[in-house]
């Protein structure tokens, strides 16, 4: 039984070649030997449109590495937030009406979903399961609807309420509910009233990327290392969660008193936002660098001297882990966290840096000064302790081999039935 092939179906709205780390447990899995198929949209996070090498030749993203990707159509995000509701709308309506089409005369082992915002990507997926007679589970990524209201997307009480129910729907059926964070416990089982019992609620954090973990010293051309200032990256998604005008009121309050520069790597709703403040206050020591591959972070990543990571502050995101912390951790570069709850928890724990409270540029601001004012030895361990702590606890093969150990775990007890 452990070396009997599966046949898994992960279901996602976001996929390759959008950088997403769900990307990396198909192809483990589908190098593994197992057959997997992704049902997923048309590429278009974040910039908001479809990306252009899509559009122009569709068949050459069919597949990726070994494994099947079915495509269904969806209304690309935008730039304004009736575009991103339409967007989340069109992904799981048609995925839960063409999805079972498209993958008709297939059967399947389990049903993995992919679940970043929004949730409701999980309910074709339980759809298909349900036909399929396949096990569903559903990793939370994110906490629905606490983050509607946390972010202010959604204030009214019925609307919350609302969502609340279908949030309650969607894990009541799930089979199994994979969560990134110990601090995601109790919000989910609120919503759990029917069928999940103890044993199916499973702590699954997130990994970093196999390009963090390469031996070899990686290099790259779109930023230099200079040994004359010190560099602070942030590299991700350039959103209104990551609380980007604190991080500036933090650079502008250090211009002319450290020789420090910023540099801003990503894409995202806030970008726009960003180049005009920049030009607006006339602050010269931050680096927009823009939108790049994955595998062109571990080279920016060896020309900085801190990684930076940022949350607004609320109850919600105290609760959340955010994925770069991993990828970070894993590189072996000291932290800098503008952060709450169990992110900040997580960095101090492992010994890889500094934080201080979401929203706070001043004390941003602060720290950033401390851990520049320390001997690049003392840095060096903090990055040596955080890439030791990442190993003991988000190890991907780990992490991968008990997910894997779960889905046959399901397969037997559907078999037994």
């Amino acid at each position: 039984m452990p070396d009997q092939k599966l046949n898994i179906l992960v279901v996602t709205q976001y996929f390759w070649p959008e950088n997403m780390r769900i990307n990396d447990l198909v192809r483990d899995f589908s190098e593994k030997g197992h057959c997997v198929t992704v049902l997923t949209g048309l590429p278009n996070y974040p910039e908001g449109c479809i990306y252009s090498d899509y559009r122009e030749a569709p068949e050459n993203f069919a597949e990726y590495a070994g494994a099947s990707v079915v495509r269904v159509p969806l209304i690309a995000r935008g730039k304004r937030s009736i575009g991103l509701m339409l967007n989340y709308a069109s992904f799981f309506i048609a995925a839960s009406v063409l999805g079972p089409w498209k993958l008709r005369g297939k059967q399947f082992d389990a049903v993995f979903v992919y679940a970043v915002s929004p949730i409701m990507a999980a309910i074709p997926a339980l759809v298909i399961g349900r036909i399929k007679r396949a096990p569903v589970f559903i990793w939370v990524l994110d906490l629905w609807p606490e983050t509607l209201r946390a972010v202010g997307a959604v204030n009214n009480p019925l609307l919350l309420g609302a969502v609340g129910r279908m949030v309650s729907w969607i894990y009541n059926r799930a089979d199994y509910l994979l969560l990134q964070s110990h601090g995601f416990f109790e919000s989910v089982r609120k919503y759990c009233t029917q069928r999940i019992d103890a044993d199916r609620l499973v702590y699954f954090p997130s990994w970093a990327e196999d390009d963090f973990s390469s031996a070899v010293q990686p290099t790259s051309t779109l930023l230099y290392r200079d040994e004359s200032v010190f560099t602070v990256l942030f590299a991700g998604n350039l959103g209104e969660a990551q609380d980007f005008p604190a991080i500036i009121d933090a650079a502008q309050s250090l211009v002319g008193t450290v020789s420090i520069r910023w540099v801003i790597v990503g894409d995202g709703r806030m970008s726009e936002w960003l180049a005009t403040e920049l030009s607006t206050r006339k602050i010269d020591n931050v680096m927009l660098l823009g939108r790049h591959p994955l595998k062109e972070m571990p080279g920016l990543f060896a020309c900085a001297d801190a990684l930076l990571v940022s949350l607004k502050t609320n109850e919600v995101f105290e609760k959340t882990i955010p994925g770069k912390v991993q990828a970070y951790l894993a590189s072996g570069k000291p932290i800098l966290g503008m952060i709450n709850g169990e992110a900040a928890h997580v960095i101090e724990a492992a010994g890889a840096g500094l934080c201080c409270p979401s929203g706070e540029g001043v004390a941003l601001a602060d720290i950033t000064s401390k851990l520049a004012a320390l001997d690049s030895e003392q840095r060096k361990a903090m990055g040596v302790s955080g890439r030791q702590y990442y190993l003991e606890n988000y190890s991907k093969p780990t992490l991968l081999a008990r997910l894997e150990a779960l889905f046959r775990e399901a397969t037997l007890r559907k078999d037994q039935q």
